[in-house]
């Protein structure tokens, strides 16, 4: 999630949180970080998302945020543990970084050498995430540079990773909020005049109308439409999307 505002994901969550062991089959594990100023604060759990006291907490506590990366995990490189749980969380240039990633890669470890950022856990995405890092590192030293040259520059990256396999990629840096998409991501923006929704995976709506007010600007994305009576934008295999403040900034189309 992506906002202009500090938001919360309860609505949202309620209907993720199910597709991880109950209306899905991601059941090895979840996460969520929330950003708050230039701090974050992480929930994982290695069980399933639709069982976990954790998860029915993040449900119940209002945490509000400008930005959001959610995982639910269904394991395919790496055990089922807590190390391996996204999303993942390294410090670069001051800022705290977060990645999720959906999909599977073959021969990462040959194809996308790391020496500065090592992997805790043994996954597949978290190794792709710190050969990211360590290419942030050499391309552009103790600088971070604008938004736009930065993504620009990590979509070049995570093309690179797509071609080892699946790679779905959610990236942030607490500001901006990176897209990138293999096979199967959706994303909607929210704004003013607000209505109704339905989740599709939980008997949960909402009336977006009296929870928010007309500034407000709220973007989400998903590998699936979480809601049944909104339109979702499908995004293609290759396109990647720039978001800040919930706003769409820059895209591969531009």
């Amino acid at each position: 999630m992506s906002a202009n505002v500090p938001t919360d994901i309860c609505f949202s969550f309620s209907g993720l949180m199910q597709r991880g062991g109950n209306t899905g089959p991601h059941k090895d594990g979840w996460g969520v970080t929330f950003y708050e100023g230039k701090g974050c604060r992480s929930f994982k759990d290695p069980q399933p998302s639709a069982h976990s006291p954790i998860a029915e907490l993040v449900t119940k506590y209002p945490m509000k945020s400008e930005a959001v990366v959610c995982h639910i995990r269904q394991a395919n490189s790496g055990g089922v543990c807590l190390e391996n749980t996204h999303p993942f969380t390294r410090q670069m240039w001051g800022k705290n970084w977060t990645y999720a990633h959906n999909g599977q890669l073959k021969g990462f470890k040959e194809t996308l050498p790391i020496t500065l950022h090592l992997p805790i856990g043994t996954t597949d995405s978290e190794h792709a995430f710190c050969w990211i890092l360590d290419q942030l590192h050499y391309q552009f030293g103790e600088q971070q540079p604008t938004a736009k040259v930065l993504f620009s520059f990590i979509a070049t990256l995570t093309s690179k990773i797509d071609e080892l396999g699946v790679a779905n990629i959610i990236i942030t840096d607490g500001e901006s909020l990176f897209a990138y998409c293999a096979n199967n991501l959706h994303w909607i923006t929210r704004r003013a005049p607000f209505g109704k929704a339905s989740l599709i995976d939980a008997e949960v709506a909402v009336d977006f109308h009296t929870e928010t007010t007309p500034n407000d600007i709220v973007t989400v994305i998903a590998t699936q439409p979480l809601t049944d009576d909104e339109i979702w934008h499908k995004m293609s295999a290759g396109q990647w999307q720039l978001f800040c403040l919930g706003e769409s900034i820059n895209c591969s189309t531009d």
